[in-house]
């Protein structure tokens, strides 16, 4: 089945990795002032979103992201705050609707959930005391906790994973219902999942055909389920490095996110990032745009020196040359 092309215009939103301190790999913590720059740079460059990713334990430091969208909250009526993406089968449901239904309320709607399964770190799992194999499970039945409690009425819950009595949790998000639920993922049970039950779709590390081909397994889903995804967001998460040319761009992207994702991601970078000139980046948007994005989170490969040069280069040399786009 072919998926509803999405209507609307391309929005950018800015994925807010905490990078190394300086070039010699030696981390510090963002501070207040990190963010509230951020915030600036994000807003005169247009960007519509700011994300932030989850892990608890990661091959670099990496912050609770609910926390930092909160405090960028404050620096911003205007951004949408986003999680890419957020592991919930690591918490218990029921905290987690808190939490999001508080910054949902106190940001006046602005949150958008973006969930997955994780599994890259195990040792994660082990920290939290769930079994990895448990996750795709975890997250479906999470998902339904979350949008019960959501509601704001007394619900009750016997799952194989998460029971609880009649209980009414308030205030409820500001959004009715709750704000609304990406799903993450690549391979087809995660893609099926977001089909019969999410509002919307987040990938990365995928090619613009993979995303197309993941979008037709998204639509035969939600047939399935008896769904309209005419209002079905489409998101992707695209590492970028803009720079002089192609190949520097690479070099620099392969160190950093080899480092990242402590494995050798030199082939991955060659096929996942945007690189190089800025006419290049915006040739690598387009292509995702017509395979079906319509929510372009990116993930700007760069030192804390050099972030927010990266930022302004985008706004000022690759936006105006997707304003057809717009």
């Amino acid at each position: 089945m072919t998926f509803p092309t999405p209507a609307g215009p391309l929005k950018f939103g800015f994925q807010n990795v905490q990078p190394p301190a300086d070039t010699s790999g030696a981390f510090d913590i963002a501070d207040r002032e990190t963010t509230e720059r951020l915030v600036k740079a994000l807003e005169r460059n247009s960007f519509d979103a700011m994300w932030a990713g989850d892990h608890l334990a990661f091959a670099q430091p990496i912050m609770e992201p609910l926390i930092q969208l909160a405090q960028a909250s404050a620096f911003s009526d205007k951004l949408m705050l986003g999680t890419a993406v957020y592991l919930l089968p690591l918490r218990h449901p029921a905290g987690v609707a808190k939490q999001v239904a508080t910054l949902d309320r106190l940001s006046s709607g602005r949150v958008i959930f973006g969930v997955g399964v994780g599994g890259e770190f195990p040792g994660e799992f082990s920290l939290a005391g769930v079994p990895v194999e448990e996750r795709g499970s975890r997250l479906s039945e999470g998902i339904g906790v979350l949008r019960a409690l959501w509601l704001g009425r007394p619900v009750a819950h016997d799952g194989k994973f998460y029971t609880h009595p009649e209980a009414q949790m308030l205030p409820t998000p500001h959004t009715p219902g709750g704000p609304p639920i990406w799903c993450g993922g690549r391979q087809a049970p995660a893609l099926r999942r977001a089909g019969r039950i999410a509002d919307g779709f987040l990938s990365y590390v995928m090619t613009p055909d993979q995303y197309r081909a993941a979008l037709e397994i998204i639509a035969a889903a939600g047939e399935e389920a008896g769904r309209d995804l005419s209002n079905f967001a489409t998101g992707h998460l695209l590492f970028v490095r803009l720079a002089g040319d192609y190949d520097s761009a690479l070099a620099y992207a392969t160190e950093k996110l080899s480092a990242r994702y402590a494995m050798d991601f030199s082939k991955p970078a060659k096929r996942y990032c945007a690189l190089g000139t800025p006419e290049q980046v915006a040739e690598s948007i387009r292509e995702f745009h017509a395979a079906g994005v319509r929510h372009l989170v990116v993930d700007f490969i760069a030192d804390r020196s050099d972030q927010i040069d990266q930022i302004d280069r985008f706004g000022e040399d690759v936006v105006p040359l997707l304003s057809n786009l717009r």
